[in-house]
């Protein structure tokens, strides 16, 4: 991120005002959020439920140009290479446990993620109605624990079957939310899968699944569930992601009595590299959300709601792939059929769901 020194250079100044202004687009239309967690959207309707276009204006760098020139770059590639970054960041975020405690780096990410969002989006609050800064709140609330209890759950289970149960929470909104009974057949396609996952998937070391891991993924999902919700209210009433910047903010001041001091003795053990480990942090930030939030809005501009609703639903498979290649996870049949299981009844609740 770019410092207010006058040496700052025009490359860096101008691939600042390309993220600024991707990351400035007008409210999204109600029941269409703009989700920390990759785009989940109720409505899934026709492609006129996405953004408005947004123009990068007059930036010069390599990503502005990307910007400017969106129809080089298939929108399915982008949103795919989005979720890959998403799951990479994640991924890469398991080795900072060690160091810093899953609760101290998870406060640390959604800390750095903070300072980026607001510094790019500088949210405009007075004129702001009271429900609207309660939502953005109650949305901080949801995403630092969707956060936290997630990372707890992939320091105990391999990193696809805790994305594949925490997926469980946006299909369960969906499946409420479409309100026909054909859609009973995709919950038990997904009820058929977390079977598959929970009582026969296997741990890292070849032995059962962490029962408290599995407690983890499941409050991860009901978290991600309430911040679906809550991404509603505050994508229709902020400004863009200026909403998501408040909320943001406020679930990092919610981790910070859990992660603050496991953090800082972290950083300041003797054989610690406090450097090191806070770039390594500030970098995953970047994976997650700020580069993806633009590469997203770019496909969105260009690719139906629904097409890119069933490319999201591709979540769970690109989680246990990236689980395999950054990690070394390697996962059984069992687990793979569950994970197959979760992505068909998400896709299936998709295709079929109200036009």
């Amino acid at each position: 991120m770019p410092t207010s020194h006058t040496s700052e250079t025009p490359a860096a100044s101008s691939s600042a005002a390309a993220v600024a202004e991707a990351l400035a687009m007008p409210p999204a239309p109600k029941g269409e959020p703009a989700g920390e967690r990759g785009s989940w959207r109720r409505g899934g309707a026709s492609g006129s439920a996405a953004p408005p276009e947004v123009h990068p204006g007059r930036s010069t760098g390599r990503f502005g140009k990307v910007l400017r020139r969106p129809e080089r770059i298939p929108a399915p590639l982008l949103c795919l290479t989005a979720m890959f970054l998403v799951q990479t960041g994640i991924a890469l975020s398991k080795p900072l446990f060690g160091p810093l405690g899953v609760s101290g780096t998870t406060f640390l990410r959604l800390g750095f993620a903070a300072v980026i969002l607001l510094a790019v989006t500088r949210p405009k609050l007075r004129d702001k109605r009271p429900r609207d800064l309660a939502a953005a709140a109650l949305l901080g609330v949801a995403s630092a624990g969707m956060t936290f209890l997630f990372a707890a759950a992939i320091d105990r289970l391999p990193m696809g079957t805790a994305a594949t149960i925490e997926f469980l929470g946006p299909l369960a909104v969906a499946l409420v939310f479409a309100r026909r009974a054909s859609h009973l057949l995709w919950a038990l396609l997904a009820a058929a899968g977390v079977v598959l996952l929970t009582l026969l998937g296997e741990g890292e070391g070849g032995g059962s699944l962490d029962p408290v891991g599995l407690l983890y993924a499941f409050g991860a999902a009901a978290c991600y569930a309430a911040y679906i919700l809550f991404t509603d209210k505050v994508g229709a009433a902020f400004q863009g992601f200026q909403g998501l910047a408040v909320s943001m903010t406020v679930g990092a001041l919610a981790l910070a009595p859990f992660g603050l001091g496991q953090a800082w003795h972290g950083l300041t053990a003797p054989d610690a590299s406090p450097l090191a480990l806070l770039a390594a942090v500030a970098g995953v930030s970047l994976l997650l959300p700020v580069i993806p939030y633009a590469l997203e809005m770019t496909a969105l501009r260009r690719m139906p709601q629904r097409v890119f609703s069933v490319l999201v639903s591709l979540e769970p498979a690109v989680s246990a792939l990236v689980g395999l290649v950054v990690l070394g996870q390697l996962l059984g049949a069992p687990q793979l059929a569950g994970i197959g299981c979760v992505v068909a009844a998400s896709v299936g609740a998709t295709l079929t769901g109200r036009r």
